[in-house]
């Protein structure tokens, strides 16, 4: 395992980088409506790319074909943007990345189509609890296994189940670095202590049924096996000297 420590001037282009995708997020977000197809997102978020001028992380990463993950419902994360239409009650998660002056930041949201149910307001709700649940105890000193702890416990205690097979990382110099950041506490892994200069992706993947999951035919999607609601959310995060920064705010409009 090796753990990239970055220098303040990585880190303030991370924030720049970091800054400008919270923006087009946050854009994507309003631009979200019932009758528009996922490929309308990946579309619109190619034109906020080229405007805020930073290079889309995902497209071309490992072969992924857009710039956006586009997970709508049932499915979890990696969904490619296509002709899906957004009906009113759907929810979905918008991921994306951002590459500025050569480094890497990592976010994602979720969002609902319409109106929702007060059920899916609340889960959608407590993936945002969690994720700033865990960003509040980052800090040097501090066990990485508190983190997923957190995630974990919110996440249980309100009845969902985090998906294990899908976890945070490491972020910057790569898209994905050391070390991972489970959404739940397993012993077996090696006690990692946060550091000044670490930067990761902190990012609850979970689902309102059942953990399990299942991939697609073309070889990205992934969806719950029970068809059940999933949910992520995310922010690329830097530890400092007493706390941590989040890189990737989004503006309040």
């Amino acid at each position: 395992m090796k753990i990239f420590i970055k220098t303040p001037a990585e880190i303030a282009s991370m924030k720049e980088g970091g800054r400008r995708l919270g923006i087009i997020l946050k854009e994507l977000a309003a631009f979200v409506a019932p009758n528009i197809t996922t490929q309308n997102l990946e579309d619109r978020a190619k034109e906020l790319f080229k405007k805020y001028e930073v290079k889309p992380s995902f497209l071309g990463y490992k072969g992924y074909p857009a710039a956006l993950c586009t997970a709508v419902n049932e499915e979890v994360v990696h969904a490619i943007p296509c002709s899906r239409i957004l009906r009113d009650g759907d929810i979905i998660s918008i991921d994306a990345g951002a590459c500025y002056e050569g480094l890497h930041t990592d976010s994602a949201i979720t969002i609902s189509v319409g109106q929702i149910t007060p059920a899916i307001k609340k889960f959608i709700s407590i993936g945002e609890e969690a994720l700033s649940k865990a960003i509040s105890l980052c800090r040097p000193g501090v066990r990485l296994e508190e983190i997923s702890a957190i995630i974990e416990k919110t996440i249980t205690n309100n009845g969902y189940k985090p998906i294990k097979e899908l976890t945070g990382h490491g972020v910057g110099r790569l898209l994905h670095e050391d070390p991972l950041v489970l959404n739940y506490v397993d012993k077996s892994s090696p006690e990692i202590i946060l550091a000044e200069g670490m930067t990761f992706a902190i990012e609850p993947i979970y689902a309102m049924g059942g953990a399990e999951i299942k991939t697609k035919s073309d070889k990205w999607t992934i969806i719950t096996a029970d068809g059940s609601l999933a949910a992520q959310v995310e922010h690329t995060v830097a530890i400092t000297a007493n706390s941590c920064e989040i890189l990737t705010i989004r503006p309040v409009i």
